[in-house]
């Protein structure tokens, strides 16, 4: 299995903090039946900073500290970039891809808004030959509010990834349905863990894949597990036509 977004290498953001954390959210991963997570720090964000030449040394580091260790899991470098309005970010050579070279570039919005720059973002990017993936939209409350706003994203050739936390349950009931509905929708394309730790902010992988199985069918668990491999490869993403969100009324006697 792979997970596409992690925050596992050390001291970076606010992911793990030390070596020791880093390879106890290795050992976790493996249990969850992960063989491949790509390191994900935050970048351009308030707090963080952390460009491509850092992003890459540090996954060489984990990579040797879990072979010394002996455990069975391959760290390939990314970034969770926030979108801050800065295009002139993807001009340069700080910026990373994930896995190096596929051309994705995953990108983060504020947890309760959508910025008046997003949607001309999210075009120019295009236009600079990047594949922008917008990661846990289901967490924006704007966007919960006013789900066309990320039917528009998609159709107009975003990725999205949903947490699997979020599939799961742990973030409450809301953010849950909403998670439902934007698979039912095909406004959502790949399944990723957005681990911080081994306790709260675990990969919930496993569970959340058995619970699209058992709510979609396992042909679309399949097609979820498959665009995670398709992103390392920077090949295109397997989509559905998106559509609207739409309220189910229930029916009764008038």
């Amino acid at each position: 299995m792979i997970d596409l977004h992690s925050h596992i290498l050390p001291g970076l953001d606010d992911g793990a903090q030390t070596m020791e954390e880093s390879v106890e959210m290795a050992r976790l991963a493996v249990e969850q039946g992960i063989d491949t997570v790509v390191a994900t720090p935050h970048h351009l964000h308030t707090r963080y900073s952390n460009p491509k030449s850092l992003v890459i040394q540090k996954t060489i580091q984990l990579n040797e500290e879990l072979f010394q260790q002996g455990i069975d899991l391959t760290v390939l470098p990314g970034q969770e970039i926030r979108l801050n309005g800065d295009l002139e970010a993807f001009e340069s050579e700080e910026l990373l891809s994930i896995n190096k070279n596929s051309g994705y570039v995953f990108l983060e919005l504020p947890n309760h808004e959508i910025p008046h720059y997003a949607k001309k973002m999210m075009y120019d990017i295009q236009l600079l030959g990047y594949k922008p993936v917008l990661v846990h939209p289901e967490r924006n409350k704007m966007i919960r509010q006013q789900p066309n706003e990320l039917y528009n994203f998609v159709k107009n050739g975003a990725i999205t990834q949903v947490t699997a936390a979020s599939i799961a349950g742990k973030l409450g009931k809301e953010v849950q349905k909403f998670s439902y509905q934007m698979i039912e929708f095909n406004l959502t394309h790949l399944v990723a863990s957005n681990a911080h730790d081994s306790k709260k902010r675990g990969f919930f992988m496993k569970e959340a894949y058995s619970k699209i199985e058992k709510k979609f069918g396992a042909d679309l668990m399949y097609q979820f597990m498959e665009n995670a491999h398709v992103v390392l490869e920077g090949e295109m993403v397997y989509t559905d036509p998106p559509e609207r969100i739409r309220t189910k009324k229930r029916l009764g006697i008038f």
